[in-house]
């Protein structure tokens, strides 16, 4: 628990596809992200934290399993999410941290993209070589890391 921290989990739009004309306004307009906001973000969910920073200033975004390409995926190239180049100055400059995690058994995403992305961002990259996609029910090291960036104890 989190004291004087209010977590927001939705459904978002578009589940499967997860377009970023639909995730990035309804994060705008629905979820209200501003700049007291941490997004964490999760594969695709990862891609919007990103791609959201580029636009808006945010607290912080947390990335778990984030990529820079579709990986060849049809699916992902309709998210639009990988369709330019990332602004990776952008994200940096809309943002206070930047908390990266990463797997290198990861079953989806090759371990260069994701050091690519913390090469990109200077993320505070966490590396483990056990954790496949994250798709675990408890994440701890999460909570933790979020609570020292609020300055939590």
């Amino acid at each position: 628990m989190l004291d004087n921290v209010e977590a927001i989990l939705r459904n978002m739009p578009d589940p499967v596809i997860a377009r970023e004309k639909f995730w990035i306004p309804f994060m705008h307009d629905e979820l209200k992200c501003d700049e007291n906001t941490v997004i964490i973000g999760h594969s695709s969910g990862a891609e919007a934290a990103k791609r959201y920073a580029e636009k808006y200033k945010v607290l912080g975004i947390v990335l778990v399993s984030s990529c820079i390409t579709d990986l060849g995926m049809e699916t992902e190239r309709e998210s639009g999410y990988y369709s330019r180049p990332w602004q990776w100055d952008k994200i940096k400059e809309n943002t206070k941290f930047i908390v990266q995690f990463g797997s290198t058994d990861d079953p989806f995403l090759p371990w260069k993209e994701q050091q690519e992305v913390a090469d990109n961002l200077s993320s505070e990259f966490h590396s483990y070589t056990d954790r496949g996609h994250f798709c675990e029910p408890v994440f701890p090291e999460l909570i933790t890391i979020v609570k020292k960036h609020l300055a939590i104890s």
